[in-house]
């Protein structure tokens, strides 16, 4: 995980009619490559990096928030630029608005948040080669072996309020 000399970092969509700024390092950035994720972006894997909502400062513009089906049945919610479309973050049904998961690639230097874990790697595309020494997990994982405790402590925090 990445520490706090980089912050904040600035991102936005492909039109540049939202813009935001992430405050802080985020909690923990997740590589998955579930099929739900490999359709909603039509890639390979989507790179989440999940932060607490109000450590994102929205600069520009105001996200159309689209309601859509997920894996779990429960839903998301996707901020998306109402004039080119392109996800911003996503908001799941177990920390509602609270945590966002940040589409990494939609940073300036998306360089510089490198996934944490890879996870769902059984539906993986078998042509996606994971580094050497990669936390990786077929399936999901235990937040509490895999997070630092400085984003535990964050979470947990958030999680009272």
């Amino acid at each position: 995980m990445s520490d706090d000399s980089g912050f904040p970092l600035e991102g936005g969509c492909t039109c540049r009619e939202l813009r935001y700024r992430m405050m802080t390092p985020p909690l923990y950035v997740h590589c998955c490559h579930c099929r739900w994720c490999q359709r909603e972006t039509g890639s390979a894997f989507v790179l989440n990096a999940m932060i607490e909502a109000d450590r994102v400062e929205l600069l520009r513009g105001s996200p159309e928030i689209v309601p859509t089906p997920s894996a779990s049945g429960k839903g998301q919610k996707i901020a998306r630029c109402p004039r080119c479309h392109v996800a911003l973050w996503s908001n799941y049904a177990g920390a509602g608005d609270k945590v966002r998961f940040l589409r990494v690639g939609t940073l300036d230097d998306p360089d510089s948040l490198p996934p944490d874990i890879h996870i769902f790697t059984a539906s993986k595309q078998p042509w996606v080669v994971l580094p050497q020494g990669a936390l990786a997990f077929e399936d999901y994982y235990d937040r509490e072996a895999c997070w630092p405790a400085e984003s535990l402590a964050r979470r947990k925090a958030l999680l009272a309020e």
